[in-house]
């Protein structure tokens, strides 16, 4: 049971180091993510972007980048273009977002001929430490899918259960969540959370234990569900909390970083490679735990 982000420290600490490509590198948070990631041994990095900005970047900040690869390209959609064929030519085993455009950045991802599809979902990937829970709880989808249907939550459950696996979460516990822990005809999230349950219980979900409909009062806390007589295994225990879309799922992100003070790494799964696709908001420290994150991401499964 993983308590704290630095514990994926420990899970990638035998594997090779990956290499990471940063699109439009000229952004100082990320740079500086991937210059300390470097520095502990956990990725070696390729920058693509402008060098000029970039070294002004490190030039201003103390950074030595005088031993990295720089790719010069001041277009910001040509070096993602450069970064993301990187990717794809398994030049680099992961992919970073830096001074660009999701939309952009996204664009190429999903680029038919040179991108990195692999004929499944893309989705996003949070995992939190949250000081008031007593492990790490992830949150899917808060950023990509904006009011995904059945078969699209299905792939989102499969995405995040592969990432789960890989850091050692074995039959990790999934909280489908809705407003109301009863199923209602009228809210279309408590059907799906009802149905998926199901599927899990008939082995048409595996590698998981899927609870739902769970209001997030039932899915955090053992006291909330035993006083409204809930049996579940997953209540009060959840690994991942699914979202019914990407409003709710924002909301919840935000509020767990800013009114929680909660850490957070993130990622988008369901490329070629694991794709740090991080908040504008988000703070250095974030980037860094979701580099670290994207490299257990690219494991092999054990």
């Amino acid at each position: 049971m993983l308590k704290k982000l630095d514990e994926i420290r420990t899970i990638i600490a035998n594997e090779p180091v990956k290499k990471l490509v940063l699109a439009a590198a000229n952004d100082h948070d990320s740079l500086s993510a991937v210059l300390r990631a470097a520095k502990d041994g956990i990725v070696i990095p390729i920058l693509v972007g402008d060098k000029e900005a970039i070294q002004n970047i490190a030039s201003s900040y103390g950074y030595d980048i005088s031993d990295l690869r720089i790719v010069h390209e001041p277009d910001t959609e040509k070096a993602v273009e450069i970064a993301v064929k990187m990717a794809s030519s398994k030049q680099a085993e992961i992919l970073m977002k830096g001074k660009v455009g999701t939309s952009t950045l996204l664009k190429s991802v999903l680029n038919r001929e040179w991108g990195l599809r692999t004929g499944k979902l893309l989705s996003h990937f949070a995992l939190f430490e949250v000081e008031t829970y007593h492990k790490l709880i992830a949150v899917t989808d808060v950023a990509m899918n904006i009011a995904p249907n059945l078969q699209e939550k299905i792939a989102i459950i499969n995405n995040s259960i592969d990432c789960l696996h890989k850091l050692g979460i074995a039959l990790p516990k999934v909280a489908v969540l809705g407003a109301v822990e009863m199923v209602n005809e009228n809210m279309s999230a408590t059907l799906d959370a009802a149905l998926l349950s199901k599927m899990n219980q008939r082995d048409q979900i595996k590698g998981c234990i899927i609870d739902g409909p769970l209001a997030f009062d039932n899915a955090v806390s053992v006291e909330s569900a035993r006083h409204k007589g809930i049996k579940s295994e997953v209540a009060g225990d959840t690994d991942l909390l699914l979202m019914p879309d990407i409003e709710v799922g924002n909301v919840l992100y935000k509020s767990l970083v800013f009114f929680a003070k909660a850490k957070v790494a993130s990622v988008i799964l369901g490329a070629a490679v694991p794709i740090v696709l991080t908040s504008r908001s988000d703070s250095e420290q974030a980037k860094y735990d979701s580099i670290m994150l994207a490299t257990a991401v690219s494991r092999k499964q054990q």
